[in-house]
C-alpha cells in the first residue's frame, strides 16, 4: 500500500490546530512516606527551596528539605489525609498571604483562611509571606515615639515606630497584657496593629479579640492565630503571615504598622519540632544551628523607612517565656541581641503587686530618649537612676538601720513613685497626663500625701487638671514640650490642688 504523504501532512496539521495548549505541564512527584505533618516526597527534582506543593487531594504543602534522591516537605494542612503513593505537583510560586484592608478587624490562620464564622476574606491585595528586609539606605533612624500608655515605659524605656522592643519574662508575669495595652493605646493614632497568637488556646484568643471589640480595638487589628491545636508548621509561619499583613500597611499604605509575635519561644520549639523530624542536625538545646536565623529574618523586617520610600513603620514587639527568670537560655539570648532593647517582667514584683511588673533595672530601650517626647524626658530624665537607688535604701533600711531625715525622705518618694507607676490593665494613659502626673512625683509636689492614697491622688489631680487647665495638656499635645511657664503654673495648680485634696480627706 502506497503512503499518501499529504494525507498524513493534513491529517497532523488538523491535529496540531485543535491541539489545547492548555495542557498542565507541571513536574509531578510521588508521596514515599507521611507523618506529623511531614511528607518525604519523590520525584520533585527542579522543585526550589520555600516553593510551594499540592498534593492530589488539594492539601498545599511546603518545600523545605532540598536532599539528593527527596525533598522533605511540610504540609500546611491535615497530614492525616495524605497516604503514601498520592501525587505532588509543583506550583512554581512561593507561600503568598492575602493582606488589605478587608482582614481588619478578623481573625485568620497564617495561610489567610478565615476562622472567626464570618465568612470569606476579599481581599485583591497579597504579599508573600517571607520577604526580604530593607537594606539600610531605605531606613532611618528610629524618632517618632509609639506610646504604649503605660508609664513605666513611655517613662524609662520609650518605644520608637520601627523599633524592635522584647517584652520578656516568665509565665503569668502579664507579658501579653503590656503588648495588648500597647495595642489598645493606638487607638486614634492611625497605627495598624497585627496579633500573631502562636500555640495559644483558641479559647483565650476568642476572649481577646471579645475584649478588643467591645473597646473598639477590632476596626485596626488582625490576629492571626495558630493554635495550641495547629500542626506545627502552621505555628511556625504566623509570625511571617503577621509581618507580611502589617508590611502591607507599611508599604503600600505609607502607615505606620505594629506587630506583636505571643510568643517567639513556641515559634521556635514547633520549628525544632519540624527540623528533627526532617532529621537535620540537632544543635544546642536540640534546636537546629538555623534557629537564630529563624528570629533575625523576621525581626529585621521591622523598619522606620525613609521620606523617599514613604516614611511607614513597623514596630515589633517579640514575646519570649522564660523558665524561672533563666534569661541566658538559648532561645532568650538569640532574641535579647537581635532587639533593640527588652522589657523584663519579674514575677516578684507582679506578686508584690506592682502591676506591671517591669522591672526598671534591668530593662532597657537602645533607642533611648530619641523616641521620647521633650516633655516627658524633662520630667522623668532622672527618674530611672532615683529607682535604683532607691532599690538600694530599701535594701539598706530593712537592716533596721536608723535612716536621717533626707534618707528617709528620699525613701517615701520612692515608695510614692513606685505607686504611680502601679496602673490598671486595659487602661492606658495619655502622654500628657503621664507627663503631669511623673511631674508632680518628681518634684515632691507629692510628699505630704499618704502613701495609700497616691493613686486615688493622682486620678483626681488628673481630672482637676483636665478640667481648670486644660489649655496645659493641649499644649504638651501640640508642642511635645513643657516650658518654665507652664511648669510654674503646673505646680501652682497642683499645691493648691494638694491642700484641697487633704483637707477633704481629712474630714
Amino acid at each position: 500500500m502506497k503512503i499518501k504523504t499529504d494525507e498524513i501532512t493534513s491529517v497532523l496539521k488538523k491535529e496540531i490546530q485543535s491541539f489545547d495548549a492548555r495542557l498542565d505541564m507541571a513536574e509531578v512527584g510521588e508521596v514515599l512516606s507521611v507523618g506529623d505533618g511531614i511528607a518525604r516526597v519523590y520525584g520533585l527534582e527542579n522543585v526550589m527551596y520555600n516553593e510551594m506543593v499540592e498534593f492530589e487531594n488539594g492539601v498545599l504543602g511546603l518545600a523545605f528539605n532540598l536532599e539528593e534522591n527527596s525533598v522533605g516537605v511540610v504540609v500546611l494542612g491535615d497530614y492525616l489525609s495524605l497516604k503514601e503513593g498520592f501525587q505532588i505537583k509543583r506550583l512554581g510560586r512561593i507561600l503568598e498571604i492575602p493582606v488589605g484592608e478587608a482582614l481588619l478587624g478578623r481573625i485568620i490562620d497564617p495561610m489567610g483562611h478565615p476562622l472567626d464564622g464570618k465568612g470569606p476574606i476579599d481581599s485583591p491585595h497579597s504579599r508573600p509571606v517571607e520577604l526580604l528586609a530593607p537594606g539600610i539606605a531605605e531606613r532611618k533612624p528610629v524618632h517618632e515615639p509609639l506610646q504604649t500608655g503605660i508609664k513605666a515605659i513611655d517613662s524609662m524605656i520609650p518605644i520608637g515606630r520601627g523599633q524592635r522592643e522584647l517584652i520578656i519574662g516568665d509565665r503569668g508575669t502579664g507579658k501579653t497584657s503590656v503588648a495588648i495595652d500597647t495595642i489598645i493605646n493606638q487607638k486614634g493614632k492611625g497605627v495598624m496593629c497585627v496579633y500573631a497568637a502562636v500555640g495559644q488556646k483558641s479559647s483565650g484568643v476568642s476572649a481577646l479579640e471579645a475584649k478588643l471589640r467591645k473597646l473598639g480595638v477590632m476596626d485596626y487589628t488582625v490576629i492571626v492565630l495558630a493554635s495550641a491545636a495547629s500542626p506545627a508548621p502552621l505555628q511556625y509561619l504566623a509570625p511571617y503571615s503577621a509581618t507580611a499583613i502589617a508590611e502591607y500597611f507599611m508599604y503600600d499604605q505609607k502607615k505606620s504598622s505594629l506587630c506583636v509575635y505571643d510568643d517567639l519561644t513556641k515559634q521556635a520549639n514547633a520549628y525544632r519540632q519540624m527540623s528533627l523530624l526532617l532529621r537535620r542536625p540537632p544543635g544546642r538545646e536540640a534546636f537546629p544551628g538555623d534557629v537564630f536565623y529563624l528570629h533575625s529574618r523576621l525581626l529585621e523586617r521591622a523598619v522606620k523607612l525613609s521620606d523617599k520610600n514613604g516614611a511607614g513603620s513597623l514596630t515589633a514587639l517579640p514575646i519570649i517565656e522564660t523558665q524561672e527568670g533563666e534569661v541566658s537560655a538559648y532561645i532568650p539570648t538569640n532574641v535579647i541581641s537581635i532587639t533593640d532593647g527588652q522589657i523584663y517582667l519579674q514575677p516578684n514584683l507582679f506578686a508584690s503587686g506592682q502591676r506591671p511588673a517591669v522591672d526598671v533595672g534591668i530593662s532597657v530601650s537602645r533607642v533611648g530618649g530619641a523616641a521620647q517626647i521633650k516633655a516627658m524626658k524633662s520630667v522623668a530624665g532622672r527618674m530611672k537612676l532615683d529607682l535604683a537607688q532607691f532599690r538600694e535604701l530599701e535594701a539598706f533600711a530593712q537592716l533596721g538601720t536608723d535612716l536621717d531625715a533626707s534618707t528617709q525622705a528620699q525613701l517615701d518618694r520612692g515608695y510614692r513613685l513606685l505607686e504611680i507607676l502601679k496602673q490598671d490593665e486595659s487602661s492606658p494613659w495619655e502622654v500628657e497626663e503621664q507627663v503631669i502626673s511623673i511631674f508632680a512625683v518628681t518634684r515632691g509636689l507629692m510628699d505630704s500625701i499618704p502613701i495609700v492614697k497616691v493613686r486615688d491622688f493622682e486620678i483626681k489631680l488628673i481630672d482637676h487638671v483636665r478640667t481648670k487647665y486644660s489649655s496645659i495638656l493641649k499644649s504638651i499635645q501640640s508642642s511635645q514640650k513643657l516650658d518654665d511657664k507652664e511648669s510654674e503654673t503646673l505646680t501652682k495648680a497642683i499645691r493648691s490642688f494638694t491642700a484641697i485634696y487633704l483637707s477633704e480627706t481629712k474630714d
